[in-house]
């Protein structure tokens, strides 16, 4: 391939991650403040709100998985994708069990794994065509140690799930640092 179709895909590829993790920080913060509104009962409102959460994080490794060229990043997305629709259907039981233990542990449960999903993927697009990738470092270790507090709150004696919005609200924050460093990187270019 030459340089300048090198290029090409690379500022494709940046401006889809752009827009990716410019609608992920704004879906994760209005999902925020609806679930903070909604989560004192597991009722058909807040069941529905704990399903779309994962699912907004399938349909964006889908975008990611088909923005990205072949290696072993994009099979990553695909795992991490595949995870959080289990997850969907996952936190759906759980939810409509009624317990919010199961909801926060199986939650903890995805915050983890995704995490630790979010931290290679940052770790792989860290490079210079990327720009620093900080902000999904950062957000990958946190949700890593979020959720296992969220696991370890699961079997206590009063799990509660508002922590669920505040937890949303900081992943948005992060996309949408991501989102702005990335624009900042390649207009200093």
């Amino acid at each position: 391939m030459n340089t300048t179709a090198a290029l090409l895909d690379s500022n494709t590829e940046r401006s889809s991650l752009i827009r990716l993790y410019l609608s992920r920080g704004v879906l994760a913060i209005g999902w925020a403040i609806a679930f903070s509104a909604a989560h004192d009962t597991l009722d058909a409102v807040a069941v529905t709100l704990l399903v779309v959460y994962p699912l907004i994080d399938a349909v964006s490794s889908l975008i990611d998985f088909l923005a990205v060229p072949e290696g072993s990043e994009r099979r990553l997305t695909v795992v991490n994708g595949t995870l959080s629709a289990v997850i969907a259907i996952a936190l759906g039981i759980a939810a409509t069990a009624g317990s919010t233990a199961a909801v926060l542990g199986v939650f903890g449960a995805w915050a983890v794994l995704s995490g630790a999903a979010q931290l290679a993927v940052g770790i792989y697009r860290r490079g210079p065509v990327w720009g620093k990738q900080w902000p999904t470092l950062i957000s990958g270790g946190l949700s890593f140690l979020v959720g296992a507090t969220y696991i370890a709150q699961a079997t206590g004696d009063s799990p509660a799930l508002n922590v669920l919005a505040i937890y949303a609200t900081g992943g948005g924050v992060f996309f949408l640092a991501q989102a702005a460093l990335l624009v900042w990187k390649h207009r200093t270019r």
